[in-house]
């Protein structure tokens, strides 16, 4: 058998010290998550975070930097993840927009109130991602390359 992560993408979007966040529920429980998805077919990286950002929160995002590559396996599920997350900044919103099915809703949220729910986020990938967004971490766009 051939391991295969799921290949993931997200977005760090901060404005006014506060950062994007969804809400959503998994398997019955309600998790935050920085708006994230699955890398689909055909889809480069940078495609996949916009995306998934509309998808999910309905705002038009810019993606301005990559934060860092996370690999982390789910110990209750042993299913392994390979995340791609970027900052950046929104463009525009559309509030008509409906959002993905499992979406509760889009949030701003503290460093502090994400903390606050850390036994709520969707895995540790999350504040980790912002931890390092919050030190600076920043790779330019051109680290990825794409070839066909």
């Amino acid at each position: 058998m051939t391991w295969k992560p799921h290949v993931t993408v997200a977005a760090v979007i901060r404005r006014k010290n506060k950062f994007l966040m969804v809400e959503e529920k998994i398997d019955g429980h309600r998790v935050y998550n920085q708006p994230a998805g699955h890398l689909e077919p055909g889809e480069t990286l940078l495609q996949a975070v916009i995306r998934e950002t509309l998808e999910e929160t309905a705002w038009l995002f810019e993606p301005q930097s990559l934060i860092g590559i996370y690999q982390w396996l789910n110990p209750h599920n042993n299913k392994s993840f390979m995340r791609f997350s970027f900052a950046g900044h929104c463009l525009e919103h559309d509030a008509l927009r409906p959002l993905d099915t499992d979406i509760e809703r889009a949030v701003w949220l503290s460093i502090e109130d994400i903390q606050e729910r850390e036994q709520s986020l969707r895995s540790p990938m999350v504040l980790q991602c912002i931890h390092d967004y919050l030190k600076g971490n920043a790779y330019p766009l051109t680290v990825l390359k794409g070839l066909s």
